[in-house]
């Protein structure tokens, strides 16, 4: 018994010690990509004045007051000036107002594990939760709506970002050798405007507010990284593991699936199988049946309850070992689409969210800051730190190929146009041999196809790459 007794006291021991060491290795990743990308996300970005910038379906342009001085530089500090006329603070809005998911740190522990922040590994499940966040904007606010305080929010300023995270590293590193907790506290991005409202605008900001909560880090929240991991679990990925745009959209439509909130229960998620979609399975999804064969063609409106709107998810693979550059007019045509809710995408082993493009360029949001843990069952839990205002770009050569698209479908009717729209976009080029995706009518039980994931790849075209640069004027933001 007393060696029994002593051998279960040095196991907790080894137990409590792994779990200890595991935790400060966590706190130590957070605080070291903190350091490592607050540098790239806290950098101006240049957008050309001469060239319209695309932003989930809409067009905005900057352009200078005087335009026989089309070479005179701006910055982000001129354009406060109104040195620039155009749409810029419309952009600014338009981009700041999507819900911005980035790493956190010091929430509860992870399922399965006794992680505590998901940096390093986490950014494919975060972009996931960004398109999934745009989605839900689009269907109970509308693409139109902005965050009223989206224009207050500070530009990221590098130098005070990246010294508070190399202060936090070191605090991380100081209070593990003392053997106590380092109280880490969230630095405010601004201070919240006060100012009464009308009856309309304080009922979409209640909306902005639950859509927000639905993401928080706790294990409660429907659809945030907790609920994520744990239905993760099943398809054999656990915290700390690397997520691929393919998994991550199966992970979506069960948390929406599993997901308790009435207004959660009018939507539903769509994910295509080997780059196909199935017109039958999508009207289904609308009537809220799974494997109906009532209408074999998919497309009759009037044959089921059009109740739910889906979000369409399509994991493709847009080339070989790298993109193929013969993609792009195609991803620029579809980030054009109101109905584009965005693209899990980025480079090899780091995701990033897709919205829009100017010239040659993709404009996304960057999950890789690693920000602290929001109590959002809170009714005034502050929304700054899950806004971005500083837009980044990336040139479309440097993307990885594998990625999953998404689309928001309000109704059949709605799914009608679109793919009718987007079978027109997918009609291969001189160039091209094959299309991204395609659309099929029928059910996918019809075909007699596996359902593998991630295990399919789509014949890509020929890599030959085309030369080019787009010069102009830059706008900084």
């Amino acid at each position: 018994m007393c060696c029994d007794g002593f051998c279960s006291v040095a196991d907790r021991m080894e137990t409590n010690g792994t779990d200890e060491v595991e935790k400060l290795k966590s706190k130590l990743m957070s605080a070291w990509h903190n350091v490592k990308y607050s540098w790239v996300l806290k950098s101006k970005t240049a957008f050309s004045r001469n060239s319209p910038v695309f932003l989930l379906g809409k067009c905005y342009h900057f352009k200078a007051v005087d335009v026989e001085s089309p070479t005179e530089s701006c910055t982000a500090e001129a354009l406060d000036d109104d040195v620039v006329t155009g749409n810029v603070d419309g952009f600014r809005k338009d981009f700041t107002s999507r819900v911005w998911l980035t790493y956190r740190e010091e929430f509860p522990d992870l399922p399965g594990s006794t992680l505590t922040s998901d940096c390093g590994w986490g950014c494919t499940l975060r972009a996931g939760q960004m398109i999934l966040a745009q989605a839900l904007l689009l269907h109970i606010l509308g693409r139109d709506w902005t965050w009223s305080e989206a224009l207050t929010l500070e530009p990221l300023d590098t130098e005070t970002w990246t010294s508070s995270a190399a202060r936090r590293l070191m605090a991380t590193v100081e209070a593990s050798i003392q053997g106590e907790r380092a109280q880490v506290t969230q630095q405010p991005l601004c201070a919240a405007q006060g100012g009464a409202e009308e009856a309309d605008s304080y009922l979409q900001e209640a909306y902005h507010r639950t859509i927000v909560s639905w993401f928080g880090d706790r294990p409660s929240a429907q659809l945030g990284i907790h609920s994520l991991v744990k239905l993760g679990m099943t398809s054999g990925k656990h915290a700390g593991d690397w997520y691929g745009p393919a998994v991550v959209a199966h992970i979506l439509r069960k948390a929406v699936d599993e997901a308790v909130d009435a207004m959660l229960k009018g939507i539903s998620v769509y994910v295509a199988q080997d780059c196909t979609v199935y017109s039958a399975d999508v009207t289904d999804s609308h009537s809220g049946r799974t494997g109906s064969h009532c209408d074999p063609q998919g497309l009759n409106s009037e044959a089921a309850s059009d109740s739910r709107a889906v979000i369409i998810l399509i994991p493709v693979r847009l080339g070989g070992e790298k993109i193929n550059p013969q993609y792009l007019s195609f991803v620029k045509s579809i980030l054009s689409l109101e109905y584009c809710i965005g693209i899990i995408g980025g480079k090899p082993k780091q995701a990033y969210y897709f919205v829009g493009f100017q010239d040659d360029s993709l404009i996304y949001m960057d999950p890789h800051y690693c920000q602290s843990f929001v109590d959002v069952s809170t009714s005034d839990f502050p929304l700054q730190s899950f806004h971005c205002p500083s837009p980044k770009k990336m040139p479309f050569s440097k993307m990885d190929p594998s990625c999953t698209i998404g689309f928001y479908s309000k109704n059949v009717e709605h799914y009608k146009r679109i793919s009718t729209e987007l079978s027109k976009i997918l009609q291969p080029s001189s160039k091209e041999k094959y299309p991204a995706f395609t659309f099929l009518k029928g059910h996918v039980k019809d075909y007699e196809l596996s359902i593998a994931v991630e295990k399919q790849e789509w014949p890509f075209i020929r890599d030959t790459r085309t030369a080019g640069t787009t010069s102009g004027d830059f706008v900084l933001l």
